[in-house]
This record gives structure tokens, C-alpha cells and sequence, in this order.
């Protein structure tokens, strides 16, 4: 998602867009943003976590699962749904609020989950790294410990995920990694045929437990499960960055007088709203069309995801428990599940999976966190807003030679997450730790990003809006899994904090 072609849409007639078409096809090759979105969670969080709950406490957690994709559902929803309905970025709403609080939260949250989160993310991906080289080919480098090992491949690898973002060469990795991904699932499915989990115990989907020590276990699911709540806001960037659906309509819009012109430093939330009814009807269907895509595309990587994540943790109940699963070597006890169910042959196929897996998610994050600073940059100071354009588009010399542009800004946080994580890795050099700990930082941060998407939604998009405007049943649901997931935020701090388990 490095480059995008900007858009003129000054000149389009309404009347002669192309609409997309939704045969099964062209809506794989139409799918983007929500994908993104998914293919950043599969990886650390099933990949470690979920194995680490197999591992240690048998089926006991399978109830986390549902819980968190359930309920967690619409507060990426909204986010994917304000921005198709408005061609706007979420966090263009969020510079609405009294003195731009919320906007302020999520630029000091998002660089620390930049420099916390991704030594989370990296060190996923180091470890299957080091696994393949130090365990398997026998081969390791004799003039650092084990610990500084793992952080020199952390950063290789980081160097590497940034200078392919920078030359705009992501749409070679996204292909490759779809393609081990794909290896990855098929030998998962495979594996759990071999020895499938006796269906008795899929009752713990429904039975509540918390056994003694899982609490930061539990944070972690209900954080990074299908994937933490802040990436929605890095979905809506994308979302934008695409430039279909209303994000093409937008500035031709504003330009016919049809909606007012956003300005984040003396604008209302209002000036966010679009009234579709004042678009033709081809334009209508061409709107509602690309949003229908768009939530097909999150969906379906939303149930691939939570497929996934049960297969894992119930294969490691079957094949790992009782197991600590942890320590740097952490891949080489985890692909004991495919090496004891069907041999040595399919090492290779999982390391190569699990690579694909951990670092997409890595490699998304350098791209995605930096987008959401910049674009938090350009909704607080104006100079920045003088320069507004996404990374990656076009670039004039002022864009390119002001250090405060929002290109520049993207760039900065990228170096900044890439010397963070990695110090944090040299410093803390335990990768199911410091997975869990980033799955937890984002868990805690979820329930005020979801209030906002969902807020936001309500009160710009028109009530009478029949395409965007969420239903009765998403309002609620919403509203229910928002004080869910604030409940056992509560919780959890209740019992980490205090030694207080109401369970």
C-alpha cells in the first residue's frame, strides 16, 4: 500500500463511472484494505499466542475466540463504513472533537504501540528466523549470544520490510505472502485432519474459565484477536489511499458546491456529511456497490482469521499440552505440531508459512502505524495540513524538502518504529513475552477506539442515509460489545493490578 495514483476526479461524470463488478473474480482481485486489515493479525497473534494458550492450558481459553471477533467485529466495521460514506478518513473526524483530544490520544498510543508493538510483531518473525538457521541448518553467528542473535535478525528483517516500503515494492511481497499464507492454511487444515480435537471439548467456546496465570494470556486474545482495534484506523487510511467508491467522488464533489470542504483547524463534524441523495443514481449504485466489496472484503478475512486462530490453539492442546511453549526458540516447539503429526517432511512448508504469516504483520505495521502519525500530524498543525499528501502519491519538492510534511513525518515514524522495536528486542530478548505484552498494550487502547468509530458513525452519517447509516441491530450490537470489552478491560486490571478475580 506504498503507492497510489492520485485521482483526478474534477472532471468525472457521474454518469460514466465504470461499476465494479461483483462476480466472485473480480471481487478477489477488488478486495484490498480489509484484507490488509486481516493479514496484519495472522500472524503473531495465532502464530505464538494462540499456540502459548494451547500449549499451557490445554482448550481451557477456546472461549477468548469467540469473544474477540464476535465482539470486536463492528468496531472495525464502522471504520471501513464512515470512511466509504463520507471519503474521508476516520481520523478526520476524530480532529472534530474539543481541542483535538482524541487525536492527540491516538498519536501518542500509536508511537508507542510503534515502538512496544512492533518489537512484539518483529521479534515473531526474528524468531522463526533464528529457529531456521540456529536449529535447523545448524548455522548461527558465534560472535553474539543467543539474545543479540535474535535482535540483529530483528533488525535485517526491519531494514529490509522499510526499504521495500520506501521503493513502493509492497505489491511483490503482498503476492508472495498471499501465496505462503495460502501454503500455510492448507497444511493446517491437513495437519488437523490427521488428529482432530474430540468434539467434546469445543465446550469450552461456552464455559468461562481463568486459570492462574492466563490473565495476560487472555488480554493478548481479546487485544490482538483478529487484530488490535487501532488498526481500523490504519484500514480507514488505506481505505482512502485507494481511491474508489466515495474517496474518488469526494473532491469532485466538494468542487460542484454538492458537499462542504473539510477543514480540520475551524471545520464542524458536519462538514464530514455527505447526502447521497444528492448524487445520480449511477453514482449511487457505484458507491454502494464498492462499499458492499469492501465489507465483503473485511468479512471474509475476518472468518479466514478466526478459523485459524481455533485450529491453532486446538492443535497445540492436542499436540503441545502440557508445554510452557516460550524461550527463543519458541517456532522449533511450536512446529512440533506438524513434525509430530506427520514428520520431519513438512518443516520447511510450516517455516515457510509462519514466516510469510509474522512478517506481513510486521511489514504491514511499518507502513500502517507511520500512515496514522502522519495523518494525526496533518489534523494538528497546519503547516502540515499545507502539505497534505498520502505517502506514496506524487510529490512535489516542497513535499519532499520540508521536514514537517506529512510524507516526511510518515518517514521519520517509520525510522523511529524500526530503531525503537529493535532496542526494545536487544533489551528484552523474550519473543512470547514481548508478544504477549503488545497484544496486551493494544487490547487496553481498543475500547476508546471503538466508542470513537462508533460515535463518529452515528452523528455524521445522515440517519435517512439507507446504504451507510448503521442498522438498528449494529447500533446495538455495538453498544454491547463496547461495554464488553470495557468490562473485561475493568477486569483485568482488577485482578493484574489488585489480586481481585471476580471468576
Amino acid at each position: 500500500m506504498s503507492q497510489e495514483t492520485p485521482v483526478d476526479t474534477s472532471a468525472d461524470d457521474f454518469d460514466s463511472l465504470e461499476l465494479p463488478s461483483m462476480k466472485l473474480g473480480s471481487l478477489a482481485r477488488n478486495f484490498g484494505p480489509g484484507m490488509m486489515l486481516m493479514m496484519t493479525g495472522i500472524g503473531t497473534s495465532h502464530l505464538v499466542t494462540a499456540p502459548v494458550a494451547g500449549g499451557r492450558y490445554g482448550y481451557a481459553l477456546l472461549w477468548c475466540l469467540p469473544l474477540a471477533y464476535i465482539f470486536k467485529y463492528y468496531g472495525f466495521e464502522m471504520a471501513i463504513r464512515f470512511t466509504h460514506a463520507t471519503g474521508r478518513s476516520i481520523l478526520d473526524a476524530y480532529a472534530t472533537a474539543w481541542r483535538k483530544i482524541p487525536v492527540w490520544y491516538v498519536l501518542v498510543t500509536t508511537i508507542i504501540q510503534s515502538a512496544v508493538g512492533q518489537a512484539g510483531r518483529l521479534i515473531a518473525a526474528a524468531a522463526v528466523v533464528f529457529y531456521f538457521f540456529r536449529m535447523y541448518l545448524g548455522v548461527d553467528m558465534p560472535w553474539f549470544d543467543d539474545d543479540k542473535e535474535l535482535a540483529v535478525y530483528g533488525f535485517l528483517l526491519g531494514v529490509t520490510s522499510v526499504a521495500i516500503i520506501l521503493r513502493g515494492r509492497y505489491a511483490v511481497v503482498e503476492l508472495a505472502t498471499k501465496i505462503a499464507a495460502g501454503i500455510l492454511i492448507v497444511c493446517m487444515f491437513s495437519v488437523y485432519a490427521v488428529q482432530p480435537a474430540p468434539v467434546a471439548e469445543f465446550v469450552h467456546f461456552f464455559q468461562l474459565e481463568t486459570p492462574e496465570g492466563s490473565w495476560l494470556i487472555i488480554a493478548s486474545f481479546l487485544g490482538l484477536l483478529p487484530t488490535g482495534i487501532d488498526v481500523s484506523l490504519q484500514a480507514s487510511e488505506w481505505g482512502k489511499a485507494k481511491k474508489v467508491g466515495m474517496g474518488r467522488l469526494r473532491s469532485s464533489m466538494e468542487a460542484q458546491g454538492l458537499v462542504a470542504k473539510f477543514d480540520a483547524f475551524g471545520g464542524r463534524k458536519e462538514d464530514l456529511t455527505v447526502d447521497i441523495s444528492k448524487l445520480p443514481e449511477h453514482a449511487r449504485e457505484y458507491c454502494r456497490r464498492w462499499f458492499k466489496i469492501g465489507l465483503l472484503d473485511f468479512r471474509f478475512g475476518h472468518v479466514i482469521s478466526f478459523i485459524l486462530a481455533t485450529i491453532f490453539l486446538v492443535l497445540s492442546a492436542v499436540w503441545l499440552y502440557p508445554s510452557e511453549v516460550s524461550g527463543n526458540a519458541v517456532m522449533g516447539e511450536i512446529a512440533r505440531i506438524f513434525t509430530d503429526s506427520v514428520g520431519p517432511s513438512l518443516m520447511l512448508v510450516f517455516l515457510a508459512g509462519a514466516f510469510a504469516a509474522t512478517f506481513s504483520t510486521a511489514f504491514n505495521y511499518f507502513d500502517g502505524w507511520p500512515r496514522v502519525v502522519g495523518a494525526c500530524c496533518r489534523n494538528l498543525f497546519r503547516k502540515t495540513a499545507e502539505l497534505p499528501r498520502v505517502p506514496g502519491a506524487e510529490l512535489d519538492s516542497r513535499q519532499r524538502k520540508t521536514w514537517y510534511s506529512e510524507y516526511n513525518i510518515y518517514r521519520i515514524s517509520m525510522f523511529f518504529s524500526l530503531f525503537a522495536s529493535v532496542a526494545i528486542i536487544a533489551g528484552i530478548p523474550r519473543p512470547v513475552y514481548l508478544v504477549l505484552i503488545a497484544s496486551a498494550l493494544a487490547y487496553f487502547v481498543a475500547p476508546v477506539i471503538y466508542f470513537l468509530n462508533l460515535y463518529y458513525c452515528r452523528t455524521i452519517i445522515p440517519k435517512d442515509d439507507a446504504i451507510f447509516y448503521p442498522s438498528t441491530f449494529a447500533t446495538w450490537f455495538s453498544w454491547l460489545s463496547l461495554i464488553v470489552f470495557t468490562g473485561m478491560s475493568l477486569i483485568l486490571i482488577l485482578q493484574r493490578l489488585f489480586g481481585i478475580s471476580p471468576f
